[in-house]
This record gives C-alpha cells, structure tokens and sequence, in this order.
C-alpha cells in the first residue's frame, strides 16, 4: 500500500526537533507558506542585525493604538513646561542646565529619534552572539563551517530584529520621555516628552491634574538633562556597561540545540501563527549570564540607580514647595519603576538586561543625606569622577555614605578652574584666552 502524504513514514525528519511542522492532524502543513516566512525573515542586509526589519516593525507595533503628531498646543505645553521645570532646578544643584531644544514626540518620532543609540545597545549583543558561537566549533572544523556559519549569523540577526522591533514597538506606547528608562538615548541636549503617553498615565493617577504630571515628567526631564550634560564622562559610561554585558556573551552549543528542540516541540504546524510567534519571541537564544556578563551587569544597576536617585532628589528639592501634589507623583513613579516598568522589560527582551533600579530610594536617601550633612556642592561633587561614587556596599548604608568625611575646603578660584577644566577634559593652561567656539553639539 502506497504511504500518503503526510504519512510518518515519509517524513525525512522523523526523530529530530523539525518533526512537528511535518506530523500531526492537520497533515502536511503548507510549505510555501513556511518558506515565504523564511525567505523574509533571510533578506541581506548588513551588520548583525536587520534594522530596516526591526524598525518596520517597531513602527506597526507602535501603531496598533492612535499615535497623532502632536498639536501645536502640546508643543508649546511642552516647552513652557520644560522653561519652567529648568528654572526651578536652578536652585537645586551648580550644574548648569543641560537643555538645548525642548520637543513633543509622538511615538513614532520617539522611534525614529532614538534608533541610533538602539543600534549601539543591541548590535553588541547580535555581534558577540554569533562570534561566540563560531568560536564553539573545533579549529578544524571552523573552516569548512564557513558558509553555515554565515547562514546562522543571518538567522540570529533575523530573530534579534523581530524582537527587537516587537520590543521597541510596545516600549514606544509606554515611555513618557526621552530619558523615561535612565539611558540617554537621544543627542545631548534634546528633551522630549510624548504628550499622548502622558495623558494615558495621567488618566491613571487620582486627584492629579494632567498639567501636574506634565511639569513633574519636565523637572525629571531636566534634572536628567543637567546631570548627563555636567558629568561629561557619565554617557559613555552608562552605554559603556550595556556594550561591556554584551562582549561578555558566552555559548554553549548544548544549551542552544537543547533550547531550539524545546522550542520547536511548541510549534503547531496547524497554527499559521506559531512560527511567527516563534521568530518574534527570540526564546530560541535565552542564554544565562557570563561572570563578565554579571560584573558588568552590577556596575550597570549601581549606577542606573544612582543616577535616577540623584534625579529623585533634585526634584524633590525643587517641587515640595512649590508643587502641592509632588509627593504622591513621586510615589507614583517610584512604584513604576519598582515594579518593573518598560526599561526592564524592553532590555530584558532586547539585550537580557534587566534595568529595574532596585534601589533607587536608597539612592535617593544617599544624595539627600550628604546633601544635607555637607552641601549641594559635596553632593555634586561626587560625579567628577566614577572613583568617587557610591558603591554597592554604601547603598547598604546610604545614611554612613562619607558620614565620617569632613566638608571639603574651599578651593581658592584658580583651583576651582583648574579642577573643572579637568572635569571637562579642556586644555591645563592659558584656557581663559579662548574665545567661545561655535560647536554646540
């Protein structure tokens, strides 16, 4: 008797992980189909990852609620709105304000504004995936693996680019400014908030005005913007970690054929969705973190912590007097980011991070303390170098942080200028004989 189609008997991948697109009782599933999916998911491009791909799909993901442009009344909202915020820091802290432009982005604004800093945070990750995996081959086997290899970097790039996209997508209907998850992600200087994101929270927050929330979101946005534009070494540093978790990317060839056959178990050859729910996912390369990966994953939480405490504290400086429901949107936004908000997810999704800064009100508890027993000015001072900040083990104690340090002496005019012309990075000497320069970047 002839075997029919579909029959396990003519089904060349019986035994291995491929088995469930070729059995089961829907028959033989439809093949071009599942080779058109493939074939788009294989287009060239160059790099690591497909970013014409992850940014189309970002973009309709985004676009599965109304995303308007905002209006001119919302622009203008949002840059008095910043004016003001500014202004009221100015009191707060000697670093001098960090705003150049002030904008109201829609999401799809937000996507397009922040894709070049996304290229550096993710295609690390892309890169060190598939040289890690080449280097798990035996060096004689390495050469004639070529080709493969090159099809298997497409395939991951191909992968990464779905869950990119999918990630970027929904952390796009949820981020309320340019700097909502603690990366600087735009060109320094530039402020954005995204007015529709912004009502959506404000229509969850009780007895809060939506004007409320829109200056609180300004005076965050620009204590951000002062603290990233006064520590000239502080961006490099933070995209610095992200790039430093990527380089230390460690496979095990095991783990993955061990993943991909779980994985390819969950498919239902029934369902024209499930392969698709498989690229988009990107579970098929979940790998455990390296020692490398966890060190520089440590740095990364300390100082993404320190730097949304020291933002806590500068607002709070700023707005207990003058705004009547700052407390409870403080509280709100602490809950946000403790319970896991957008940063979290996306970067757990995108790179395997998770940037939850768990101890933010310990952060903030140590920049108010040695602000109060010292000054603005030793708080401050602390960022002129990353020597000198707060360690894991002072975040245990944020109270005892420099409890037994004396107020620094004043320094005379000539050491101040000399210390902040290192700060800067500017010439030792005869640095008062400049003219100021053009470059506003």
């Amino acid at each position: 008797m002839a075997e029919t189609p579909g029959d396990p008997g003519d089904n060349p991948f019986k035994g291995t992980p491929f088995e469930a697109f070729f059995t089961g009782g829907a028959g033989v599933p439809d093949l071009s189909s599942l080779f058109a999916q493939m074939q788009s998911l294989m287009q060239p491009y160059d790099g690591p990852l497909n970013w014409d791909v992850a940014l189309d799909l970002a973009r309709k993901t985004a676009a599965q609620t109304p995303d308007p442009t905002p209006t001119d009344r919302q622009k203008a909202a949002v840059a008095d709105a910043l004016r003001l915020a500014d202004h009221w820091i100015d009191g707060t802290t000697s670093f001098p304000s960090g705003i150049t432009t002030s904008q109201a982005w829609s999401r799809a604004e937000w996507l397009v504004n922040t894709i070049d800093v996304w290229k550096v945070l993710v295609e690390p990750v892309a890169a060190s995936s598939v040289n890690a995996m080449s280097g798990q081959l035996p060096e004689e086997m390495q050469a004639m693996a070529g080709p493969m290899m090159g099809f298997l970097g497409k395939a991951v790039g191909a992968l990464l680019a779905n869950q990119t996209g999918s990630g970027l997508g929904g952390l796009a209907g949820e981020v309320l400014s340019v700097s909502d998850i603690g990366v600087p992600l735009a060109a320094p200087g530039r402020a954005a908030l995204l007015p529709t994101n912004i009502a959506s929270f404000a229509e969850g927050l009780a007895d809060v005005s939506e004007d409320d929330v829109l200056l609180y979101l300004a005076l965050r946005e620009a204590a951000h913007q002062r603290l990233f534009a006064g520590v000239p070494w502080l961006r490099d540093h933070v995209i610095g970690a992200v790039t430093d978790y990527a380089r230390g990317v460690e496979v095990n060839l095991g783990t993955i054929q061990q993943q991909v056959e779980e994985q390819m178990r969950g498919v239902n050859p029934s369902d024209p969705q499930s392969l698709q729910q498989l690229f988009e996912n990107g579970s098929l390369f979940e790998l455990p973190d390296s020692p490398a990966q966890k060190a520089a994953l440590e740095r990364l939480e300390i100082v993404l912590a320190l730097v949304e405490g020291w933002v806590d504290e500068i607002v709070t400086e700023a707005a207990n007097e003058r705004m009547p429901a700052a407390a409870k949107l403080q509280e709100a936004f602490r809950r946000r980011r403790a319970a896991g908000g957008p940063a979290e997810e996306t970067f757990a999704t995108l790179v395997g991070l998770e940037l939850r800064p768990r101890r933010l009100r310990e952060a903030a508890t140590l920049w108010g303390s040695l602000r109060a027993r010292q000054g603005a000015e030793a708080r401050d001072g602390v960022w002129m170098s990353p020597a000198l900040l707060p360690t894991a083990a002072d975040l245990d104690d944020p109270l005892g942080f420099r409890e037994g340090a004396d107020t620094p002496d004043a320094l005379s005019e000539d050491e101040f200028d000399a210390e902040l012309r290192k700060l800067l990075g500017g010439p030792a000497d005869d640095a008062g004989d400049a003219g100021p320069t053009s470059d506003t970047e």
